[in-house]
């Protein structure tokens, strides 16, 4: 049985998805016993959920006509992880954002695409319900997350493993910067540990790999850059607008990758291995790039600091 939270919020998913549900049917969709069902309505109307409830043989429950749900409570730091981690699933694709063809691949392959598909499409489901209800200080913060972020890593999860190094305050004044074309100052730590401000152009937030960057034309360098976030602190926009620059480069993702290549110092790796796809890149397929060559073999690519 699924704990009382997310059985909760199951719960009041299916009742804005549905006019009315018959009791016995709302239970078991739920996988729970009438009592269970009607404990956790009760809660929902201590939440401040209007659930409505009819008696009888054909009883059941539904959300009260043309009430408006309350505001989903959470504070800025979760506001931001629901905005990184449902909109880099969302947006997600097989292994390097390539789905294996699945008329070439066998059946475990074709329902890991069809898994990850799914996945994706509830994630978009649940992005759009939570930002919602989310009180209008909020809602801004993570629509701007959502719209200003672009993904250039392998997996979803390596952006939002990143995503949980960072200042939430650092993430939504950069993405508010970008979408409102704003002029920013931060402190910035080089990798060097040489501190120094920037007055910078913000232009996008690229999620590559397992860190966050900013991409922006720094104003004292006159030229482009890309900041890692986890060593951005204490932004604070100007007030100032800018009319946008044109970025060098297909788009900040690739800007970001070209940088991150020409300085990095470790090994790039390929390997073939005698397993099938599938298997290998539910192991592995967070650090690496996973493809099927041919039956029970596959090549994989990823980067290491050491061998």
């Amino acid at each position: 049985m699924a704990n009382t939270s997310s059985r909760t919020l199951r719960l009041l998913s299916l009742l804005q998805n549905h006019r009315y549900w018959p009791g016995t049917e709302l239970a078991e969709r739920l996988g729970v016993s009438p009592r269970t069902l009607r404990r956790d309505v009760d809660r929902l109307r201590e939440l401040g959920y209007p659930v409505a409830a009819r008696r009888g043989v054909d009883g059941g429950y539904q959300l009260a006509a043309g009430a408006a749900l309350p505001p989903l409570v959470v504070d800025d730091e979760e506001a931001v992880a629901l905005a990184v981690g449902l909109h880099l699933a969302a947006y997600s694709g097989v292994s390097g954002g390539q789905a294996p063809a699945i008329g070439s691949a066998g059946h475990g392959a074709a329902k890991a695409v069809a898994s990850q598909a799914t996945i994706a499409e509830a994630s978009a489901r649940a992005l759009a319900k939570v930002t919602q209800v989310m009180p209008p200080r909020l809602r801004r913060r993570v629509e701007a997350v959502a719209a200003m972020t672009e993904r250039a890593t392998w997996e979803p999860a390596n952006g939002s493993a990143g995503a949980s190094l960072i200042d939430p305050r650092v993430l939504t004044t950069a993405a508010l910067a970008c979408r409102d074309a704003e002029r920013i100052r931060f402190d910035y730590t080089a990798a060097s540990g040489e501190r120094t401000g920037r007055h910078v152009e913000p232009h996008r937030l690229v999620a590559l790999d397992r860190r966050w960057y900013l991409v922006g034309y720094d104003l004292d360098r006159q030229d482009w850059r890309s900041y890692r976030l986890d060593r951005l602190a204490a932004p604070n926009g100007t007030g100032v607008r800018f009319r946008a620059r044109e970025l060098p480069g297909a788009d900040a993702a690739a800007f970001v990758r070209a940088g991150v290549q020409s300085t990095r110092t470790g090994y790039d790796i390929e390997v073939i291995v005698e397993a099938p796809a599938p298997v290998v890149r539910e192991r592995i397929g967070r650090w690496a790039s996973v493809s099927e060559i041919g039956a029970g073999r596959c090549r994989v690519r990823m980067t290491a600091d050491a061998l």
